[in-house]
C-alpha cells in the first residue's frame, strides 16, 4: 500500500479530527490574508489621506524677507520658471509633486484679490507613476475661489476679463475657509502675462516624501535633508517647511507602523499555539494506534511520515481554504473602512503562494515533536496501557 493511500485512509478514519485541524490552519491563514491585506490597504489610506492634507515644502527666492513672506503670504522676488524644470530630471531625490506658481494681490472689481498663476505638477524621473495631488489649470481658463464668485455673481462657464486678459470660468470653487476663497487660478502663463512676469516665478510648492519614524527629529531632519538636495539643484533658493503637517504625516505613518508590527505576529503566534495544542492533542489520543503499527511491522519512519504527511494535507486545504476565506473578508469589508483608496483593495495573490508553502511547512513543525515522541515509545509499554 503506497505512502499517499495510507495518508487518504488516515484522513477518513479520522475525519473530525482532520476537519478541526483544516479548520484551525483556515482560521490561521485567513486572519494572516485579513490584517496583510487591510494592513496595505491601511497603509495606502494613510499615506492618501496625509497626502491630501496639502504641500509641506514651499521653495522661494533665496533673497525673500521672511517678515514679508509671512505677511503677505508669498515672496516679494521672483526666480526663473526653468528651475521647476530641473527637478523633471533627477532621480533619488526626497522631493515630490512640485508645482512651480507665481501669486501677487491686487485689485479687480473694486476687490483684493490673489492672482495665482501654476503649472501641472511636476514629479521626478523615478516617480512618474505618482497620480497628481490637486488639479491643474488649462490655457484660457480660470478656477474661482468662493468668496469671489460669491459677491461678484460669477458662475461657470462665465467669461471674465483680468486686468485686460479675457479667461473663461471653469470651475467656481467650494468654501475653503482661508484665503483661498479669493483667488483666481489661472494658468501660470496667462498669469504671467496679467503681472507682465514673462517666465517668472516666485514660489514651487513641494511635498517632502522622507519617511521618519522618530517625530521628534521630523523638522530638523526634513530640513536638513530638504536644503542640502536643494542646494544641489537650486543654489539661489530656499525651502520653508510646513512643521504642523510635515510632524503629522510622520506620527500618523509611525503609529499605522507600530500598529501593524505588534497585530500581525499576533494572530500568528495565537493561531500557530493553536494548531501545536491540536496536533499534541491528537496524537496523544492515538498513542495505542501507533503502537499497535509499530508491533505490526511498520517502522517508526513509515508512522512518522503518514503522519507529517497528513499534516501537509491539511497545510495546503488550509492554506487555499484560508487565502479564499481572508480575501473574501478583506474585500468585503474593506471598501466600508478605507473609502479614500477602496479602489485599491484586490488580492494579494503573493500572499496565496506564501502561505502554500508556510502553511503545510508549519502544520508538519507543529506535528513533528509530538509525532516523535509517540512513535519514539516502545510498542510494548505503549499497549500495556490499554
Amino acid at each position: 500500500m503506497t505512502m499517499v493511500t495510507l495518508i487518504f485512509k488516515e484522513i477518513l478514519h479520522r475525519k473530525v479530527n482532520f476537519l478541526l485541524s483544516v479548520l484551525a490552519v483556515i482560521t490561521a491563514a485567513a486572519l494572516f490574508v485579513v490584517f496583510f491585506t487591510t494592513g496595505e490597504a491601511s497603509d495606502r489610506e494613510t499615506k492618501r489621506i496625509m497626502r491630501d492634507m496639502g504641500f509641506n515644502l514651499r521653495i522661494i527666492p533665496e533673497k525673500t524677507d521672511m517678515y514679508t513672506f509671512w505677511s503677505t503670504g508669498y515672496s516679494e522676488f521672483t526666480m526663473d520658471k526653468e528651475y521647476v524644470d530641473r527637478f523633471a530630471k533627477l532621480k533619488g531625490f526626497s522631493y515630490t509633486h512640485l508645482v512651480a506658481t507665481l501669486q501677487k494681490k491686487t485689485r479687480w472689481q473694486g476687490m483684493d484679490v490673489i492672482l495665482t498663476g501654476m503649472l501641472p505638477e511636476v514629479l521626478p524621473l523615478d516617480k512618474r507613476l505618482q497620480k497628481p495631488m490637486t488639479f491643474s489649470v488649462k490655457k484660457g481658463n480660470v478656477y474661482l475661489g468662493f468668496q469671489l464668485a460669491q459677491n461678484l455673481g460669477i458662475k461657470k462657464g462665465d467669461q471674465i476679463d483680468v486686468l485686460g486678459k479675457s479667461l473663461k470660468v471653469k470651475e467656481c470653487l467650494s468654501q475653503s475657509g482661508n484665503n483661498d476663497d479669493i483667488r483666481i487660478y489661472g494658468h501660470l502663463e496667462d498669469i504671467q502675462d496679467i503681472l507682465n512676469l514673462p517666465g517668472q516665478i516666485n514660489e514651487i510648492k513641494a511635498l517632502e516624501c522622507l519617511c521618519l519614524i522618530e517625530s521628534s527629529k521630523v523638522e530638523n531632519d526634513m530640513l536638513t535633508v530638504a536644503s542640502r538636495e536643494l542646494a544641489q539643484v537650486l543654489p539661489n533658493a530656499k525651502v520653508v517647511l510646513i512643521k504642523s503637517i510635515a510632524e503629522v504625516r510622520q506620527k500618523q505613518r509611525a503609529m499605522m507602523q507600530a500598529y501593524l508590527g505588534l497585530i500581525i505576529p499576533f494572530v500568528v503566534v495565537v493561531c500557530g499555539a493553536w494548531i501545536a495544542v491540536l496536533t499534541m492533542i491528537n496524537t496523544r489520543k492515538r498513542r495505542q494506534e501507533v503502537g499497535l503499527m509499530r508491533a505490526l511491522g511498520y517502522n517508526a519512519g513509515r508512522i512518522g511520515l503518514l503522519f507529517l504527511g497528513k499534516s501537509v494535507v491539511i497545510g495546503l486545504l488550509g492554506a487555499v481554504a484560508g487565502f479564499i476565506a481572508g480575501t473574501a473578508l478583506a474585500l468585503y469589508f474593506g471598501p466600508d473602512i478605507f473609502k479614500v483608496t477602496a479602489k485599491a483593495l484586490k488580492p494579494e495573490y503573493i500572499l496565496l503562494k506564501w502561505s502554500l508553502i508556510v502553511a503545510p511547512v508549519f502544520a508538519a513543525v507543529s506535528s513533528f515533536i509530538p509525532v516523535t515522541i509517540a512513535i519514539g515509545r516502545d510498542p510494548a509499554d505503549t499497549l500495556r496501557e490499554q
